[in-house]
């Protein structure tokens, strides 16, 4: 009885204008905050430093939300602030005794959960530090990685504007200046894409737009041995990279935390795609019949998260401080994957700008040629 007190003493607020909060907390003000809080990465990751730095100076769970909600309801004048209000709803939750994980659900998606509810049965700081670094390691691959499919996939659509706009309105009016010339050479293949592009507009518009679609539907959801065949060329190489550090983090994360491997990668196959899932369910058999986490990855052949990664966990499996090496793999993973993904969008982007530029080129050339036969055409 006398722990009980103490527990719940632990977890009473004490700062008058969340308590305020907490009593005038309303549906539509919970959805609403709620929808802004889970959108906004940046902020919860702003949120788990300042708990993590303050549970590490010995402040309380409840304490340390008080202060961070004086500061985001600027002492109470604001309360309706997205982030005080969700602050208020997770106190609420910790003083009727939920852990806070469970105060967080549906707050953050389901993988930072998972994070935190590790930290529910030993220490949360050390939970949240976990968490942050899975956090920034993915925020940090997430920039080369728009870079690496956005900017080719924006060349590529410019080209099919340039040779639609070449076909649709330069070539027909020089074209129709001599009906009868028979065309040679650069000449006759620009007359040619022009007639090809006014009787397929709809096909060369959407071609592009349902390429595009495909590979992002086929990414996160091919999933089989045929997936691991393309796994090594772009897009699908860079999709990979994403996906296996992210997942080696926090695989790391949740070792460093005391949680078995085979847990771990159970535990993980909760927000996984179809793509992570397979190759997840394919090393559980292999882990569940006695073999460590390298060798289970190496017999699936999958060379998932990558062939040398696998290599180095078949070594580091084996050793007694293997959750340390897993985490510095991890950590030295991640900064290779940002070089080499960087890399990749550097090959990706001259490739399409190159082929831009022969467009333009070729263009310009079949532009002159015509140029020169009409004026030869009419001379004559």
């Amino acid at each position: 009885m006398v722990q009980a007190a103490k527990k719940k003493e632990e977890v009473k607020v004490k700062s008058p204008a969340l308590q305020k909060a907490i009593k005038s907390l309303g549906k539509a003000e919970k959805y609403y905050a709620l929808i802004l809080v889970r959108l906004d990465g940046k902020g919860r990751l702003k949120i788990y430093h300042k708990l993590s730095s303050l549970l590490k100076n010995r402040f309380s769970m409840m304490d340390a939300l008080e202060r961070l909600y004086a500061i985001a309801s600027d002492d109470g004048k604001k309360a309706t602030e997205p982030l005080a209000i969700a602050i208020a709803h997770w106190s609420r939750s910790l003083q009727n005794g939920d852990s806070f994980s469970q105060a967080m659900k549906g707050w953050a998606p389901s993988s930072e959960l998972l994070m935190l509810s590790v930290g529910d049965v030993a220490q949360l700081e050390i939970a949240l530090d976990n968490l942050i670094k899975v956090v920034e390691g993915v925020s940090k691959m997430k920039a080369p990685l728009v870079g690496a499919l956005a900017y080719p996939m924006f060349l590529m659509f410019l080209t099919v504007v340039i040779i639609w706009a070449v076909g649709k309105y330069m070539v027909p009016p020089m074209a129709n200046a001599a009906p009868g010339l028979k065309w040679r050479g650069q000449a006759e293949t620009l007359v040619d894409l022009s007639d090809w592009v006014q009787d397929n507009q709809t096909i060369m518009f959407s071609f592009l737009p349902i390429l595009f679609v495909l590979i992002g539907i086929t990414l996160p959801r091919w999933k089989g041995p045929s997936r691991a065949k393309v796994d090594s060329y772009p897009p699908y190489s860079i999709y990979r990279i994403f996906v296996g550090v992210s997942w080696l983090l926090a695989l790391s994360a949740l070792v460093r935390a005391g949680t078995p491997v085979s847990k771990a990668l159970r535990s993980l196959k909760e927000d996984a795609s179809p793509y992570l899932l397979y190759r997840i369910d394919k090393a559980l058999v292999y882990i569940n019949n006695g073999d460590n986490l390298g060798e289970a990855l190496m017999k699936t052949g999958l060379n998932f998260p990558d062939k040398e990664i696998v290599g180095d966990l078949r070594i580091y499996s084996e050793l007694d401080n293997f959750q340390d090496a897993l985490d510095q793999l991890a950590n030295t993973w991640l900064e290779d994957s940002i070089m080499t993904i960087g890399s990749r969008a550097e090959i990706l982007n001259t490739i399409a700008i190159l082929g831009v530029s022969l467009v333009i080129a070729w263009v310009v050339l079949g532009t002159f040629d015509m140029q020169n036969q009409l004026t030869k055409t009419m001379g004559g």
